[in-house]
């Protein structure tokens, strides 16, 4: 029996999963653009298309935004999985590979 909870439970943390991702990508989004402010002092992070910006800045941003990112979806994606484990007693992913 618990083979076939194994099998079904990443079916079912996939709903779940993809609130947290969008939850996620809001709070990163927020930080982001608090983290924007506190560096550069601005309200809104250079384009990369921008013409008035130079790559220093677009590169800055990019950095600090993807850090953010990575950091968030990291710390949504283990609270979750914590969170399936202590309800079901079981790991939401079978494979201890990475993320994609």
């Amino acid at each position: 029996m618990a083979k076939n909870k194994k099998k079904k439970l990443p079916l079912a943390y996939k709903p779940v999963g993809f609130v947290l991702s969008w939850a996620g990508g809001a709070l990163a989004g927020m930080a982001f653009r608090q983290a924007w402010k506190a560096i550069r002092h601005e309200d809104d992070a250079p384009d990369a298309l921008d013409p008035d910006r130079g790559w220093g800045e677009i590169l800055l941003a990019a950095a600090v935004q993807g850090a953010i990112f990575a950091v968030v979806r990291s710390a949504v994606d283990r609270t979750g999985a914590k969170a399936i484990e202590r309800s079901t007693g079981v790991w939401p992913s079978a494979d201890k590979g990475g993320r994609d």
